[in-house]
C-alpha cells in the first residue's frame, strides 16, 4: 500500500493529540479468551482498501466472508473501502478523536508504524494471540512489522507481497547462464552477458521512473552493506554504503549498459511489459501481481521467479542482513476504542486461518500470512521463490518517521532522471542529492515520536 507525504506528515503532527484521545475513548469490550464469541444484535465494521484490479471479486469476498462471520458469531459484518492512504488516515484522526468508527483497520505495512504512532490502535497482549490462534500461527517474518518489538506488537498479517525477480529462462539458456546469481555482482556479469543492443534485447528491465521502486533497492543494498538506514533517533542516509548502492543502480544504465536506455521514462508496468514481450532477461522488484500479465504473455512458458540477490559480492560485510525483500503487505489492527474487541479478534482469527488464506490467494494473489498456508504453495507453479522471499524478508524500521525517508529515497531517483538520461550522474550532483536526502530524513525522524 503507497502513501503521500502530506499524509505521514499529518499523522505525526497531531499524533499526540491522537494518542490523549484514542486513550480516553477505548474499552476493550470484554475478554479475549479465544472461545466461541456471541455477537448477536452486534455489527463489526471493517475498514480496508478499494481493490481497483479485483473489485467484483472483492465484492463476493465482502459478501462470503460476512456469511461465514454470521454464521459463526451471530454477528453482522460491514465492509467500508477507502480509495487512498489520506483517506485512511483521516479516518483513523477523525475516529480516535470521536471515539467511534471502524474496529478494524487494513494498514498496509509500511503504513503501519505511522498509523501505531497516532495511539489509535490496540496493543495485543498474550491472551489476544491465543485468540487470534497463536503466533506461531502465522509466517515468523510477517511479524516483524506489526510492532516496535516482539513484545509490542499492535496489528496482525493478512497478506504479504514480497518482491523477487522474474527471468526468462530461454534467453539464459542462450546465453550460457544455469541459474540466476545471489549476488548483485554476479547478477550484472550475467546481465552483460545477455545483453545484444543490436536486437534490442537488454539483460535487465528496469523502472526507473517508477515512483516507489528506487528505494526499494537502496534500502536492501544498503542493508547488505552493514548500514542502517534508521539507527534509533539518527539517519544513516549520506555514507559510502548508500553512495555506492545508488552508484551501483543507476550503473547498470549508465556504465553496465545492460538496460534500455528508455527505461530512464519507464514505471514498473512498463518494464514488466517489456520483459513480457522477450526482450529483457531480468525483471527486478516484481510481486506475484505479474502473474497474470506474464501468464498471458509470449514468455508464459518461458519464464520463473527467483530471490533477488542477497549479498553484494564474493563475501558480506560486518553486520550486513541477507535481505530478500521488504516486509511488505497488508496488517489489521483493533481501534483502541472499539467495544467489540471479542467479535475483532475472531473476525482476525477467521481470515487468517489457513483454509480463508488460501482461498484469498487464489482469488487475488497475495501470498497467506498463515505458516501452513505459505508451506504448502511452495509446490505450486513459480511460488517456490516467492514463498522463499517471503520467509526471507526484512521488516523496513519501525518509525512513524519512515514514509518521508522512503520518500527522500525516491527523490534522489527521481531529481537523477535528467543525467540518467544523458548518461551520467555525476559523484558531486549524487552527493549533494544525498545530503538533501540526510537532512530530510533526519529531520523527520526529530518530529516522529
Amino acid at each position: 500500500m503507497r502513501f503521500g507525504k502530506k499524509a505521514v506528515l499529518a499523522s505525526i503532527a497531531t499524533a499526540a493529540a491522537l494518542a490523549l484521545s484514542a486513550c480516553g475513548g477505548g474499552t476493550s469490550g470484554g475478554s479475549s479468551s479465544g472461545g466461541a464469541v456471541n455477537g448477536a444484535g452486534k455489527t463489526l465494521n471493517v475498514f480496508v482498501g478499494k481493490n481497483t484490479t479485483y473489485p467484483q471479486q472483492q465484492q463476493q469476498w465482502f459478501t462470503d466472508t460476512a456469511a461465514a462471520f454470521k454464521k459463526a458469531t451471530g454477528a453482522d459484518l460491514k465492509f467500508e473501502t477507502f480509495a487512498s492512504g489520506n483517506d485512511e488516515l483521516t479516518k483513523i484522526q477523525t475516529s480516535a478523536v470521536s471515539g467511534q468508527g471502524p474496529d478494524i483497520y487494513s494498514l498496509g505495512t509500511t503504513f503501519t508504524p505511522t498509523a501505531v504512532a497516532t495511539g489509535a490502535f490496540a496493543q495485543l497482549g498474550d491472551d489476544d494471540w491465543k485468540a487470534l490462534g497463536g503466533k506461531d500461527k502465522f509466517n515468523q517474518a510477517a511479524l516483524g512489522i506489526s510492532g516496535p518489538d516482539q513484545n509490542k506488537l499492535y496489528a496482525v498479517p493478512f497478506a504479504s507481497r514480497p518482491f523477487v525477480m522474474a527471468y526468462n529462462k530461454e534467453l539464459l539458456q542462450a546465453a550460457g547462464i544455469d541459474k540466476p546469481a545471489t549476488t548483485w555482482t554476479g547478477l550484472v556479469e550475467q546481465a552483460k552477458k545477455a545483453t545484444d543492443a543490436s536486437k534490442g534485447q537488454y539483460g535487465m528491465a528496469i523502472a526507473y521512473k517508477d515512483n516507489y521502486d528506487p528505494w526499494k533497492y537502496i534500502w536492501a543494498m544498503s542493508e547488505q552493506s552493514g548500514n542502517k538506514l534508521v539507527d534509533g533517533k539518527t539517519a544513516n542516509v549520506n555514507n559510502d554504503a548508500v553512495t555506492k548502492a545508488y552508484q551501483t543502480y543507476f550503473g547498470w544504465l549508465t556504465k553496465d549498459k545492460v538496460v534500455d536506455p528508455a527505461s530512464v521514462g519507464w514505471t514498473n508496468s512498463q518494464a514488466l511489459a517489456n520483459f513480457a514481450s522477450g526482450k529483457a532477461a531480468f525483471f527486478l522488484m516484481t510481486s506475484t501481481g505479474s502473474l497474470n500479465t506474464l501468464n498471458g504473455s509470449a514468455i508464459k512458458d518461458k519464464y520463473d521467479y527467483a530471490l533477488m540477490p542477497t549479498q553484494l559480492g564474493d563475501s558480506a560485510p560486518s553486520g550486513a542482513r541477507p535481505v530478500a525483500s521488504i516486509l511488505s503487505g497488508d496488517n489489521m489492527g483493533i481501534a483502541s476504542y472499539s467495544k467489540n474487541k471479542d467479535l475483532a479478534l475472531a473476525f482476525l482469527k477467521m481470515v487468517t486461518d489457513k483454509d480463508q488464506q488460501l482461498s484469498y490467494q487464489k482469488t487475488f494473489g497475495d501470498l497467506p500470512t498463515n505458516s501452513d498456508a505459505l508451506s504448502s504453495l511452495s509446490s505450486t507453479p513459480h511460488m517456490a521463490a516467492v514463498t522463499d522471499a517471503a520467509a526471507k524478508s526484512f521488516a523496513t524500521p519501525f518509525t512513524g518517521a519512515w514514509a518521508d525517508i522512503q520518500l527522500a529515497l525516491v527523490n534522489v531517483t527521481v531529481q537523477s532522471i535528467p543525467d540518467l538520461a544523458s548518461g551520467n550522474v555525476s559523484d558531486s550532483a549524487l552527493s549533494q542529492r544525498l545530503q538533501a536526502a540526510q537532512n530530510s530524513a533526519q529531520q523527520s525522524l526529530n518530529r516522529a515520536k
